[in-house]
């Protein structure tokens, strides 16, 4: 039978869904058994410990893939006065940057994110971020949760990473050789780490080119590289913030510091530097006295001891040296309850131990590490003991056997009191004790006067302007008293270097004003050159507003125009006979994103009207409009019936306003036809031709026919308005839609109590594809006619498709709706990353996304074919062997003294070609559009599915077989999907992948042959 699947496509579709048709009975024990070959977390069980020995791979819950990111990025409300930015230390614009991830404009985002912070792909990976500004988001307030700020700016930032570009001065400044004297000033900062690398950063902003970071130890980087493990923060990740920061000049002296060879505040002094900052940190272990006398060879360690060792053997790069891991074995008690203690458990575990106890005074309530560390601990099954504080060592033969306590208990007053009658005795072969740090080196002490102590031997900071009790001397991170956190350290650099500023021209007769002003990040990218011109007129990026609610008012485009929009179209206005009154509701959410509710709409519709507002306040609108931002172009829209006196007289009102251009609306789909306006006289060549001879007749100024989507061929429009004497056209207005209906039939918007409707506006991302295809069709069939795309641009990517399509300039409204009108910033930006990486010429890049890695969960895998020689799904029994294959290949690895950490800091990509203007990537797609007998069915391609990146979830099979061609095999047991020979290249399996680039399609390397259904008659 012709009509039913043959035994081979049945066999495929084995697994195919089908509605049910009866409830299955299957027992609990069998259950059991089948959830087991299915489970992806965890087991929670003693046998389900993992071996981590020498594995330094990312463990952080939050690193997101581009996938993640963008549907994470998504997910953000983008909110008013947005608590998470009040919850950063640093102040980022947590807005704006998952804004500029969720428009694909990675640079943009990490632009943003390293103008306010530095060591921003730092903070991303190890910032307790559930304590400051995801403990702001809104959406704690919803049941899906708050958004992952973390993993969006490590996302961010190590895509610009991956880019090589170095960063610049703030372009404004003069050259280095025509600053004043006092930029030349010598500025010595004391210690490498965050709080140093902050100051110097800002400082070399601001333009200063005289700035010496000292360095005690042989690495750079601080806590950063010392005390933070790899697989939280790879050494990579620190070598690319300072390289940024030696971007500006910044030199980096190692092995010199307070209290060696004799360098003293004053000595620096003595040499000529005008200011110091301290940024040197705790670096003394705060030790017990019941450790006194113990040392590494017995057994025990201070974290300063254990993770410096632990960072030098897994850190790739981090100094000339290459130390072995501590060599654990057994039971090792770790003492604390911060974010130490939780990374010296963690390390120990991979440094051979086999069981971790993390014993603290307090219960876990008064924990002070964030839940993102002690979670990490409690998955890799670390043993948490509290209301235990250490008494005596546990002495035998010479080395630690185990170390007892007594209980603490907490009185009803809040006090905690050490009952010395309960008692608890562990064994361990290792105590690492991780209570806290401090400063008690004399000699370091002895250097930093005369500046005044504390009673800790730190320095006195006005925490305000973190000056120290000398004028000339700052102070910041760990040292000061105030940070407990990497990006605290950040802010207090941020700050101080602000207030260095403020000295140093003090010291030249120079008053800053008292308002911070630090200067944003710069790179090559921002110099990129987006201005264009269109009609002898110079448009300052090609992004304007247009006719619609976001310019409902001059007021509005004149914050636009304050924000960095290039150009505004005013909303229509018509005679004062034509005046209109709106109904309500009129705008609504679009329905074509689905069960979407909030931001991120792909669509509208609306049933509003012209401007209620008079032909008069418009004009005189422009008029004030462009006598305070002359350098912005202003299209007057206008909009009359099918009469040569109305257009006559409008357009030279409108001229003579002082608008660059007008805009004829021939388009409107609602309401204005049906006055034999907008969309009545668009539908007709004839009446475009006509109008648009009487306005050539009326004006000098150029002016553009904005066209209907609402026609069969807006080409033949398109050319009546050429023939008629119009500078160009605007592709297109919105679509006529009806966007939804309730249950009951009624209508949405319904006006009244009738609850009526008529058709309205469709506009946003749904009918990009409709524009595209009008804005590309007018490009070839009118070359050179310029044409002012609009419909679905939200981001400088869709922007720069309309540019290559063959528009000119860009209109957008949907998107301003979505959010505000700051968006311009990331259009601005995104588009000239984008037209400067097209300089760069990177392998594998599509626009700003990068090659994608093999990954799960965002993270890298390695190919599992080349050690088991197959590959494995992550579940069950397989996630199991996947499991133990790795944990034999890193056992491997460092019994060999081998690693597979590479870190690649080569950093700088030079342009290998001329970075293309705005009016080079004009219409550059149209020669690859065509009509479909100009496609070659001889050149056939077919899916090639990556099985370490599946996730197993069978879509591609499901869409294969019941809208396909059953080509897609589907393993019962492992659930790997396998393409076989019938792939047809549809493209339909690609398209419904979840994971990117998990399919691909790659070149068909047999011939393919159509499956006729049956033999080809020789007589049809």
């Amino acid at each position: 039978m012709l009509s039913k699947d043959t035994p081979d496509i049945e066999s495929i579709l084995a697994l195919n869904p089908k509605v049910k048709t009866h409830a299955q009975i299957i027992s609990t024990a069998s259950k059991k058994t089948e959830k087991k070959h299915w489970k992806r977390n965890p087991e929670r069980n003693c046998n389900s410990c993992v071996e981590l020995e020498n594995n330094f791979d990312d463990i952080k819950h939050t690193t997101l893939s581009e996938r993640g990111a963008l549907r994470e990025a998504i997910r953000c409300l983008k909110c008013a006065d947005a608590p998470c930015q009040k919850s950063c230390p640093t102040n980022l614009d947590i807005k704006s940057f998952i804004t500029s991830i969720s428009n694909k404009n990675y640079y943009g985002a990490a632009r943003a994110i390293l103008s306010d912070n530095p060591l921003g792909l730092t903070c991303g990976m190890v910032c307790p971020t559930s304590e400051l500004c995801v403990g702001g988001c809104n959406l704690y307030a919803s049941e899906e949760g708050p958004i992952n700020i973390g993993g969006l700016q490590q996302f961010a930032t190590e895509v610009f990473s991956k880019m090589g570009i170095p960063q610049i001065r703030n372009p404004e400044l003069p050259p280095a050789n025509e600053m004043p004297e006092s930029y030349h000033t010598p500025i010595a900062l004391i210690g490498c780490g965050p709080a140093s690398v902050s100051c110097a950063s800002f400082l070399g902003r601001l333009g200063y080119d005289n700035i010496t970071i000292f360095e005690k130890q042989k690495y750079i980087g601080g806590l950063s590289t010392s005390e933070i493990p790899q697989f939280r923060l790879p050494y990579s990740v620190v070598q690319f913030e300072i390289d940024l920061m030696k971007d500006l000049g910044v030199q980096v002296v190692c092995e010199k510091g307070l209290g060696v060879d004799g360098m003293t505040l004053m000595s620096l002094k003595e040499k000529g530097f005008k200011a110091v900052f301290i940024g040197i940190g705790l670096p003394q272990a705060n030790r017990a006295k019941i450790f006194e006398g113990l040392n590494m060879d017995q057994g025990f360690f201070t974290s300063k001891d254990f993770l410096p060792m632990v960072a030098s053997a897994s850190k790739s790069g981090m100094c000339q040296c290459r130390s072995t891991l501590p060599a654990l074995r057994g039971s090792v008690i770790v003492l604390g309850a911060g974010d130490t203690a939780f990374d010296c458990a963690t390390s120990a575990l991979r440094c051979g131990a086999r069981r971790v106890y993390v014993c603290f005074r307090r219960g876990f309530t008064n924990i002070r590490a964030v839940p993102e560390e002690m979670e990490l601990a409690k998955e890799e099954q670390c043993e948490f003991l509290p209301f235990l504080s250490p008494r005596e060592v546990i002495i035998k033969n010479g080395r630690v056997a185990g170390l007892q306590f007594c209980r603490t208990e907490q009185t009803a007053d809040g006090d905690w009191l050490e009952d010395e009658e309960q008692v608890v005795r562990l064994k361990a072969d290792y105590i690492i004790s991780a209570f806290g740090s401090m400063l008690n080196d004399p000699q370091v002490t002895a250097a930093m006067s005369p500046v005044k102590l504390t009673r800790w031997g730190t320095p006195e900071v006005n925490t305000d302007t973190m000056q120290t009790s000398e004028p000339w001397v700052f102070a910041g991170g760990d040292v000061a008293g105030l940070a407990n956190t990497t990006v605290e350290s950040v802010n207090d650099g941020k700050q101080a270097s602000w207030h260095i500023h403020r000295y140093i021209q003090s010291l030249h007769g120079q008053t800053m004003d008292t308002s911070p002003k630090l200067p944003l990040f710069y790179s090559a990218i921002d110099q990129v050159d987006i201005s264009i011109d269109l009609c002898g007129i110079k448009f300052p990026n090609p992004f304007g507003l247009a006719s619609a609610p976001p310019t409902t008012s001059t007021a509005m485009i004149r914050r636009a125009f304050e924000q960095g929009w290039g150009f505004a179209l005013t909303k229509t206005f018509a005679l004062d006979k034509d005046l209109v009154t709106n109904v309500s509701p009129r705008i609504v959410r679009g329905t074509t994103s689905g069960n979407l509710f909030g931001p991120g709409q792909g669509s509208f519709l609306n049933i509003e009207l012209i401007s209620e507002k008079t032909a008069a306040y418009w004009c005189q609108s422009v008029t004030e409009l462009k006598k305070d931002f002359p350098n912005n172009v202003i299209i007057s829209s206008i909009m009359c019936s099918y009469s040569k006196e109305d257009w006559t007289v409008l357009a030279k009102m409108a001229e003579k306003s002082g608008a660059d251009a007008l805009e004829l609306n021939l388009s409107c789909p609602h309401g204005m036809g049906e006055r034999g306006m907008g969309l009545a006289c668009g539908q007709d060549p004839e009446m475009v031709r006509n109008i648009c001879r009487w306005v050539r007749a009326a004006i000098s100024i150029p002016f553009f026919a904005k066209l209907t989507p609402n026609v069969t061929d807006i080409v033949v429009i398109a050319r009546a308005a050429n023939e008629g004497g119009a500078n160009g056209v605007t592709a297109t207005n919105t679509v006529s839609g009806l966007m939804g209906l309730k249950s009951d039939g009624q209508p949405w918007p319904g006006v009244g109590k009738d609850k009526r409707t008529t058709y309205g506006g469709v506009s946003g991302n749904a009918i990009r594809p409709i524009a595209l295809r009008a804005v590309s069709a007018i490009a070839k069939e009118i070359p050179g006619f310029p044409i002012l795309a609009t419909g679905g641009i939200d981001s400088a990517e869709s922007g720069l498709q309309f540019l290559n399509a063959g528009a000119t300039v860009l209109q957008i409204c949907s998107a301003v709706q979505n959010q505000d009108f700051t968006v311009i910033e990331d259009y601005c930006v995104g588009l000239k990353a984008l037209l400067y990486l097209m300089s760069l010429d990177l392998k594998g890049w599509d626009g700003q996304s990068p090659p994608t890695e093999r990954h799960q969960k965002g993270k890298p895998v390695p190919k599992l074919e080349d050690l088991v020689g197959k590959n494995l799904p992550s579940f069950g029994p397989y996630l199991q062997q996947r499991t133990e294959a790795i944990a034999t290949y890193k056992k491997h690895l460092r019994d060999s003294d081998k690693t597979d950490v590479m870190e690649d800091i080569t950093r700088v990509s030079k342009p290998k070609k001329t970075v293309p203007a705005v009016k080079d990537v004009i219409a550059r797609a149209l020669r690859y559009i065509g009509s479909y007998q100009e496609l070659n069915n001889m050149e056939q391609v077919q899916a090639l599915i990556d099985e370490e990146m599946c996730i197993n979830c069978g879509k591609c099979y499901m869409t294969c077989n019941d809208s396909g061609y059953q080509a897609i095999e589907f393993n019962p047991e492992t659930h790997l999907p396998f393409v076989n020979d019938s792939c047809t290249g549809c493209t339909l399996c690609l398209s419904v992948c979840p994971i990117i680039d998990c399919i691909k399609m790659v070149t068909r390397t047999s011939p393919y042959e159509p499956k006729r259904g049956v033999p080809i008659s020789p007589v049809c």
